[in-house]
Order: C-alpha cells, then structure tokens, then sequence
C-alpha cells in the first residue's frame, strides 16, 4: 500500500523581527510520524571583514511574500515535502543576527535537503529584496548587488 502525501500548505513570512529556527523545525515535526527528515539552514548576516555596522534589507510586502509564496510552491511541486517553512527578515540586521531560514520536512532525506538548497539559490537571486550597507566608518555604503556565482548556482536548477 502507499502512502498517500497530503497537500502541503508552505508557511511564508517576511518580517522585522527575529526567529527561533528550532521552534520553526518543532512545528513542521512535532507529532508527526510520517517525517524522516528535517533540513534547515539560516543564513546570518557577515561583517564583511570588520566593515560592516550593519546590512538593511528593503522590499515591497506583496510583492517579496508573493515571489516566496512562488518558489516554495514551486519546490512543493518537484520534492515530496511533508512541511514547508521560509522566513525572510527585513530591516536593519547586524553582522552575527539572522537573515534568513529555510526548513524543509519530508519522509526522506533526499528531498528535504535538495528543496532546502534550491530555495536558497533562488531566494539569493529572484526574492525581491534590496540590500544596502551601513559601514562602521560612516562612509556611505554601497547598495549590494547580485553575485555571479549565486546565478550559477541558480542555473544548475533550471536544466533539472
């Protein structure tokens, strides 16, 4: 007999304030039997080597919630995921705090960790999120643009 994946309903927010990726983790997992796998990454702000104070993330509401709402649903529909979390910070973020996270449950590990990455490459490349630095020697900061690197990263996806 096999088991039946029910439709999952991904959990999207953008928002100022900080979160608890291990309660997050807890939510998609807690009482679930049919869950084998938990995949989660945070990304952190860096310091860029001592220069940076800070890192301000701007955005449109609608419209960053709408493109994160479309990438999750779009890793729904190529991994059977069992639970689905994305929560994007904004505002002004210090070198260390949370930026970003990522929880993808699903029966098998497989799945959990590609849907986890792909959602990485692309929120790094089609979130619409716009990002300015604020230096710790008051000099006007630059506002930070797209690495090729996470393009190609992106890329790999697109051939899949």
């Amino acid at each position: 007999m096999t088991q039946q994946i029910l439709p999952v309903t991904p959990v999207v927010r953008v928002q100022l304030e900080d979160f608890d990726a291990a309660a997050e983790a807890r939510i998609l997992s807690d009482g679930r039997t049919d869950v084998g796998a938990l995949v989660s990454f945070v990304g952190l702000c860096r310091d860029e080597a001592g220069r940076l104070e800070a890192l301000e993330l701007e955005h449109y509401p609608e419209m960053a919630e709408a493109e994160l709402r479309r990438l999750a649903g779009e890793a729904l529909e190529r991994w059977p995921l069992t639970g689905l979390t994305v929560v994007h910070r904004h505002g002004k973020i210090r070198p260390g705090e949370q930026i970003v996270l990522v929880v993808a449950a699903s029966s098998h590990r497989r799945a959990a960790f590609e849907a986890s990455d792909f959602l990485m490459d692309f929120l790094k490349t089609k979130a619409p999120f716009w990002k300015k630095e604020h230096l710790k020697d008051g000099a006007d900061g630059s506002w930070v643009n797209a690495r090729s690197v996470d393009q190609k990263d992106a890329d790999r996806w697109v051939e899949q």
